[in-house]
Formats: C-alpha cells, structure tokens, sequence
C-alpha cells in the first residue's frame, strides 16, 4: 500500500488533501526594498567577499581593475549601472571557478572636490587649508558613495578599496612619474593648452566637450607696410591707393595680440580695386568677400601664396595712441606661409596670435619667433594685464565689443556678424575655454628629447607607436571601441600633466630662479619627495621648504615648483601602483595587465587613454588585456539623464520603491554596447520580467521541499525519459548562458532565461510534470524521478541568475537549507547530464514540442467555441507519418500526459493530422482527468482507477512522461 493509504470511510473523502500540493518558504512577493539590507548587512556580517577569496585561493586569477569614480556627491544612475556590470562579470568570473577579485576605487584629488570646497568655503583658502578641507570631503563622500554600492549588492573589498589620495598611492604616483621620465617622455615647453578661466588652469584634451557658443565674427584690414613689395609681388609697377590684407575671425579677443598673418602657398590670392581702398584676400572667395563688405570690385592681379611670404603689414591698431599717448601697437605683421590657411571660408587668410592658437604657435614657431617674443597678456582669470594697452584689465569677453568699436574707429572694421558655432567647454564648468600659451610639463608623443631621460632607458619606439602597438592585442567590447580609441591615440597632441592648482600629487621640482632650469638632483628629489609623501601625503611636501631639500647653498637660487599633476595622471597610473603595490594580491599570475578596464565610451578620451599612454610609457605594453564599454543613462526618447533635464531616475529611490534587484536586472536585461533606456515604464516592464522569473523559481523550490538530494535521487540512467531531457536541455541552456558569460554578455542571458522559464519549464515540462508531481506516491520513482530533475534545474539556474539577480538567488539558495553563499560554487556540470548533450533526446524531444504545439491549437479552437474547457477534457486522434509516429509510440501509454489530454489515439499514415472532440468520459475529482474507469471502485464513485491505485494500490506504472 502506498503512504497515502487510508481507510474508506462513510463521510465524502477530502480527495485534495491527498494531492502533493506543493510548498515553500520562498514567499512568492519579493518585498525587495525591505528584504534586500538584510542580505548586504549579512554579507557583510559574514565577511562573504573575503570567504570569496579564501574559497578560489590558489586558482586562476581574473582581475577587473575599477576606473575610480570621483568621490564626489551621490552616485547616480550611471554609477549604479557601470558597478553593477563590474559587480555581475565578477561574480560571473568567480562562479566559473576563477579568483575574481574586485577591488573598488576612488578618484580623490582634483578640480571636482576644490570646487566643491571653494563653493563652501570661498576661493582665497590657504594651499594647507585646501589640502585639509579636500582630504575630510573626499573621505566623508566616500562613506556616502560606498553605502549605496554596496546597497546595490556589489561585493568587493569595501574593508580596503583602493584612493587615489591614500598616501601610498600619492607616493606611487611620484616614482611611476620619476620613471617616465626617465624612459624620456617627459619635457617643459611654452605651447598653447586648453584654459579654463573657472578652473584657474590648463585642461586635457580629455577634459574638453564641445557645445554651441554665440560669437561675433570680424573682417578686418591690416595696411600694406610696404606697398611697393606687394606690387611687385603681383607683377605690378606700383599701387595706386592704400592696400590691406583682409582675414575674417570667430575671436575679437586675439586681434591685439596679432603678431603674424598666414597664407597658404599653394592658393591664388588677388588685388582688387574696391573704390577707396585695394583689397588682398584668395581669388575664391572675391565675390564672396565683396558681397559681405557691401563691395564693388575689380581683380588687378593674381600670384600663389607663395610669392607673398614675407611681407609686412601694419597691426590694425598700428596708428591708435592710448590715454597717455603713446601707440602700444606700432607693430608690424609678417606674412608666414601655412598649410592650414583655407579657401574654404572667410578670406583665405588666418592671422596669428601664437599665444592663442596651437597652429598659430607651431607656425611662428618654425618661421623663428623666439619664445620671449610671443605676447601672452591674457591672464589666468580671462583678464588682459592690467598694462595691456587699451584693453588692461578687461576680461576677454566683456572687451570683444570694446576691441570691435576701436577697430572701426580705426577704420579697420571690415564688417562683423553675430553667429552659432560649435566651440570647447570645460567639462565641468559647461563655460567656453580658450587656447592659451603657458610653461607647462607634457608627455611627448612624438621624437624629442625628456628631461633626466636615464641612459639606456629610452624606448626605440614613439610613445604613439608603441600604445597604437597596443591596442593591437587589446580585446575590445564592442569591437568597434577599436577603431576610437586607435583615432583618438593617432591624432592626438603631447599630454599637458601640469595643473596650477592645490588639491593633487606634487610635480616635485625646483626650478632655477634665472635659467629656470631643474635642480641637477632632481631625480635623487623625487624619490625623497615619494618617501615624504608616503608617510605624510602630499600635505607633508607642501609643508617642506626649499631650504630643507636643497640646502642652504641652493635654497636662494631656486624656487620650488606648487604644480600638481593632473587628476587623469593619478588614475591613469593605480595600474602601477595599486595593480601591484597598495593592492599586491590583485597582481595577475601571468602578467602586469588587468585582465578587464570596464568604463562607458567617454573613457576612450578618459580613463582607457591616460592609462594606456602611462603604462606604454613605463612598460611598453596597454595596462588591460580588454576593455568593455558601456552607453549612457538615458530617457525613453534617448535623452541623456541628466538634473536638469529633471529625466533622470535615482538609485536610491528605485532602491525604496522597487529594490535594487530590479536596477540589477533592468541593466543585465539592456545591451550595454548602446545607451542604456530606463524611465518608470521601462522599470514597470522589468518588474513584471522579475516577478515571472520568481514564480518559475517558487514553483521550482516548492516541489521540491520534501526532497532529500542524499537519500531521493534517482540516477540519471533511471530516470524517466522527459525528466533526462529536461535535464539535457539544462545542461545545453547552461552551455549557452556560459558561452554569453565568457564575451561579458548579460542581455542575451536574460532574454533566453525569460524564454527559458516562460516555454521550456513554465510551457513545456512543468506543465506536464504537474500531474506526476501531484498526483502519484510521495515517494514514488516517479515523483522522485521528477524532482530530482527539478533540484538540480533549480541548483543550475540560481547559479544563471547569481551574477545579476544576486539577492534572490542567495535568498532562494538559504531555502535549500545552504549556510554558505551562492556565490562560493562553480557552475558545473547539471548533474547526471555527461559533458556532451544527448543530440538524439533534444531532437527527439524537439519534435514532440512541436507536434504538441499543433495539438494545442487545435484544442484551443474548440476552448473558443465552448466546447471544451481545459485540454484535459479533449480527446485526440492524431494521425502521424512512419518517423513522427515512431517518436510518438515509443513514449506509450504516457504519451497522453505528454500532451496533457484525457486519451490520446496514435494513427499511422502519411502526414500529420489532428482531430479533436470533446471527451464523454467522466471527470476524476482527484486529477481531473476524463478517465472511462471514475467510479470504477464502489469505495471511491468519484475517482478513477489510476488515482485509486495511486492512493491504495501499488502506483501506476510511468516509463516516459
């Protein structure tokens, strides 16, 4: 007799009770918000990151390097998706049976958190009080950003992440700079660099957006200095009235710093007699500048550009006298010959304020301009000096209409027009920058010689060479990060690394008072300063006077340097100092590089470049094996989140509202390679996507609650056949999500785990496995058949989902009665399935679906017209051809549970045909199954034999379904 077995007894029987109805404590509403601290608090109780560690000591190493966020206000969204990628291709990583260590960071130093303490405090702080004030904000930020990574179910070493202002690291930046130098990268010059008036310094190229700024464009005329030279230059015996070269400019502010004109040597340029005056611009654009001047004209004379080199014109200014009386602009212009002047716009001619323009500069440069004869009187503040004359102490952009009414009261003003044009803009001010000419510190891309370049040490390569060399054997996700980050390298200009600022690892330099020259020591300095610094952080180099370094001998003649280096140079090093020093377990087995650098597309300017560029320089070789990008946050209609736009969603409240698993698998359920959409709505779709994923899961973990692996477990080769397929379709699912897994794929992972839940279990096998499930003994080979499928689906698929559902997956893990983490095991083989996937059972299997499938429609048809209402109450007749019908009779008397009717027939012929008609048979109130045999027991009127036999018989026989 069966464990169900009773005694008949004179009362209707309660036949439900008798149903292995399933149970679990896995409740089926997440309440995740509520649910979710108590699991970061329990890893964190339980130390789970460093149990992580101890569980793969020994294995292969997998090293995702963390790009640093700036410790700098509440994280957002953007934040919370790059972390959770690096949180789910960890876990990933570390299910897989590798040491996948995640070491968060954070970037310290900087413009961001001065101008946060500015904000608050004023600008005028002391350098000690800034250092103090940055060093207590970047820490207090950092407490405030580590909470909510964590609270996103990040796991990592948040006992000891790595800061960029940590003063080993600050030390480890000083000799890896020390060894840059060294290997001969480095070198002082006088060039133009990005400005920003806000920031009080020179910006990266890394540094620069580009927005629309309304200008005032100018043509203005600069008089023939030697008018009988200039006629000749055209074949011309003289020039019958006062001629001027004409060039048009977006920038008023550079006209009275012009020093040179340029013209390009191959373009025709032309004399024409405009009334009053002669007028020289390229022949092109003639009619164009006429029309613009309100003109009439007439070309005396065309010659190439190259026969005009050399010739002088007066500044426009030239005759203007100040207050005093003197003529600050009694100067003349040369005509230089550059490639880069046009016929495309304007007049064809470009003038020069070398201080101001990078070509500008290069080509004064190479026509012999000395660096002491360039004038540089715009100031850092966007001010011209105070004894400029005309303009003094003007800022730039209020002194444009000043300069423009001088130039027509000079009668030099051509014409003028307002436009909109795209122009750079600091990055974090959103204000317009401009070129300026300032002594700074650079990293060479080219040939060229370095300061202290050590004997020996100098790379045979350019340093472009080698980092374009690089790339070359970087993997990239996507591939077409490739292709940018190669332009980016390719075209760039040499690496400006000084900042004029407070808060940042010291350029630890003494520069002659007179020669400006560097202290003959500098090199025995730097590691001096590293060795200060490392016991004291950079506040202790501040605190050191000329004198204590280089003595009292030394001391008066030189001045010591309060340049810092720039914040892209303290994260674009952690490579060498964190990778391998601060950090030394997470130094890679089988070589210096990271195995992963994972950062949105803007780091192909940012954090990918300064560290590619800084580990070429010290290392000849990229610091990452590949790089991951990602797209930005952005609104359903693909606009950019952003405060004030008002369309950003936060982490913290989606946190309270729906929970972080739902942001967790809103990014896993997104193609990162593109911009990431998320709005209310897409939130309320990902939700309904979750909540199919955790029934699938309750149902799984219900059904299997009285199951005891150890004593329950069927052999695989025992097993009913669809329990061994479903088994063999989990193992070949798991290939595919692992194949996804291995490329940093999640998206795909998802939607076929949706697919998954919705068509393979909830569709197919769980559907047929209810019956079996509830219906027969308790401890039957049948039931016991079915779970021990169901255990080991539910073992693999909660180590699918661990890496991005990572609370539900722990919190379905502790209902097996598991103490340790999810997150402690490997993937495996699914168990009972051997290495290689019985192709003959898929196919087999495969076939029957879709059989079933037609059946199902064919029965639907009939649910439609009322006359049936569950599948159960359908009979089938279905004729089948010879390879169908073998399929299909090989499964016998279950083939009916496979199909989920009350009686199935199997007909041989040609093709597949399916008729369909409601049963007449009774309805069994045990398993409402329409069976001819209800009642057929006296004791039992309203059940039928099989149910009987299940409840005090020996069991129905199953061999297939």
């Amino acid at each position: 007799m069966s464990d169900n077995a009773s005694t008949p007894t004179s009362t209707a029987p309660d036949y439900r009770s008798t149903l292995n109805l399933p149970d679990t404590p896995f409740p089926m509403r997440g309440d995740l918000p509520k649910r979710e601290p108590n699991w970061v608090k329990d890893w964190e109780d339980k130390g789970i990151y460093k149990r992580l560690r101890d569980a793969r000591r020994g294995a292969p190493k997998f090293i995702l390097h963390d790009g640093p966020p700036y410790a700098n206000g509440q994280i957002h969204m953007g934040h919370a998706v790059n972390k959770i990628l690096k949180d789910m291709i960890t876990k990933a990583r570390q299910l897989e049976g590798f040491d996948a260590l995640y070491v968060p960071g954070w970037d310290c130093h900087g413009l961001p958190i001065e101008n946060a303490i500015e904000k608050k405090h004023g600008r005028n702080l002391s350098r000690d009080d800034m250092q103090a004030k940055s060093r207590a904000f970047a820490t207090e930020q950092i407490a405030q950003q580590m909470v909510d990574f964590k609270r996103l179910g990040v796991l990592g070493e948040w006992d000891n992440p790595y800061k960029t202002m940590n003063p080993a690291n600050e030390a480890g930046e000083i000799r890896a700079f020390k060894r840059v130098m060294e290997r001969g990268f480095v070198y002082r010059g006088l060039k133009p660099v990005y400005w920003c008036f806000d920031c009080g310094s020179s910006l990266a190229e890394f540094e620069i957006e580009y927005q629309d700024k309304k200008s005032t464009t100018l043509d203005v005329a600069f008089k023939s200095h030697e008018p009988a030279k200039l006629a000749a230059s055209f074949g011309l015996p003289a020039l019958a009235k006062d001629a001027f070269v004409v060039i048009w400019t977006t920038t008023a502010w550079t006209i009275p710093a012009n020093q040179a004109l340029n013209l390009n040597p191959e373009i025709s340029y032309a004399l024409v007699d405009a009334g009053e005056r002669i007028l020289l611009v390229a022949e092109p654009l003639v009619a164009s500048c006429l029309e613009r001047y309100g003109l009439t004209g007439t070309v005396l004379a065309t010659t190439p550009g190259k026969n005009l080199g050399g010739l002088e014109f007066e500044h426009p200014l030239y005759d203007v006298a100040s207050e005093d009386g003197s003529f600050g602009y009694r100067r003349l212009s040369p005509v230089y010959l550059a490639d880069y002047a046009t016929a495309d716009d304007g007049t064809g001619i470009v003038h020069s304020s070398p201080a101001y323009g990078l070509e500008d500069f290069n080509s004064c440069r190479a026509h012999g301009m000395a660096l002491d004869e360039i004038l540089n009187p715009v100031q850092g503040n966007g001010a011209y000096a105070a004894d400029f004359p005309l303009f003094g102490g003007q800022h730039i952009w209020k002194a444009v209409p000043v300069i423009i009414e001088a130039l027509r009261n000079a009668g030099r003003l051509m014409t003028t027009k307002d436009i909109t044009h795209s122009y750079p803009h600091c990055w974090r001010h959103k204000t317009p920058v401009i070129y300026r000419a300032a002594a700074q510190w650079f990293i060479r891309m080219d040939e060229g010689e370095g300061v202290f370049t050590k004997a020996g040490m100098k790379p045979a390569k350019t340093l472009r060479q080698i980092a374009l060399d690089a790339i070359e054997h970087t993997s990239f996700y996507p591939e077409n990060g490739k292709a940018r980050l190669h332009d980016m390298i390719a075209g760039r200009p040499d690496w400006c690394i000084s900042r004029q600022r407070s808060w940042g690892v010291p350029i630890p330099f003494f520069l002659h008072k007179d020669s400006g020259e560097l202290h003959p020591r500098t090199m025995e300095i730097m590691d001096q300063a590293a060795d200060i610094v490392e016991k004291g952080g950079i506040e202790a180099w501040s605190r050191v006077t000329t004198e204590e370094i280089l003595g009292a001998e030394d001391a008066p003649h030189y001045t010591k340097s309060t340049d810092i280096l720039e914040v892209w140079f303290d994260s674009g090093s952690t490579f060498s100092h964190v990778l391998r020093g601060t950090h030394p377990e997470v130094h890679h087995d089988t070589g210096p590089e990271a195995d992963l650098y994972l950062e949105g597309h803007d780091q192909h300017r940012g954090w990918f470049h300064s560290s590619l560029l800084l580990a070429s320089a010290l290392e000849g070789r990229a610091p990452y094996r590949g790089l991951l990008t990602h797209g930005f946050t952005v609104d359903s209609q693909g606009r950019k989140m952003s405060k004030s736009l008002g369309n950003g969603i936060d982490p913290q409240e989606i946190n309270k509202k729906l929970g972080a698993e739902i942001i967790r698998l809103w990014v896993a359920a997104s193609d990162y390679s593109g911009d990431i959409a998320g709005d209310e709505k897409i939130l309320a779709r990902v939700v309904d996507a979750y909540r199919r994923i955790r029934n699938t899961l309750r149902f799984l973990l219900a059904n299997v609650s009285d199951f005891d692996p150890a004593k329950d477990a069927v052999p695989f080769g025992q097993m009913l056949e669809i329990d061994r397929y479903a088994l063999t379709r989990a193992s070949e699912f798991q290939a595919e999500v692992l194949a996804h897994y291995k490329v940093y794929e999640f998206h795909p992972v998802v939607a076929k785990l949706q697919l998954y839940c919705s068509e393979d279990l909830g569709g197919f096998y769980l559907d047929v496995l209810k019956d079996r499930l509830y219906t027969t003994a308790p401890k039957s080979l049948a039931r016991r058949s079915a779970q021990t499928a169901l255990y080991n689906i539910t073992h693999a698929m909660l180590r699918w989902m661990a890496p991005f559902l990572s609370f539900t997956a722990e919190e379905a893990w502790k209902v097996f009665g598991n103490s340790d983490s999810i997150f402690l095991e490997t993937y495996g083989n699914v168990a009972g399935v051997g290495a290689g996937a019985d192709e003959g059972l898929l196919a087999k299997w495969s076939r029957i679906r879709e059989i079933r499938d037609a059946v199902n429609k064919e029965i639907e048809t009939l649910r439609a017209d009322g006359k049936v209402g569950s599948s159960l109450q359908a009979t089938v007749s279905l004729t089948a051809a010879p390879e169908d019908h073998a399929l299909l009779a090989s499964l016998g008397d279950d083939l009916k549970f496979v199909f989920i009717t009350s009686a199935i027939e199997l007909i041989a012929g040609s093709e597949l045909q399916i008729r369909v008609n409601p049963s007449s048979d009774a309805k069994c109130e045990r398993c409402w199954h329409y069976r001819s045999d209800v009642g057929s027991d006296a004791a039992h009127p309203t059940i039928c034999g099989r149910c009987t036999s299940n409840l005090f018989g020996s069991g129905e026989s199953r061999a297939h379904a």
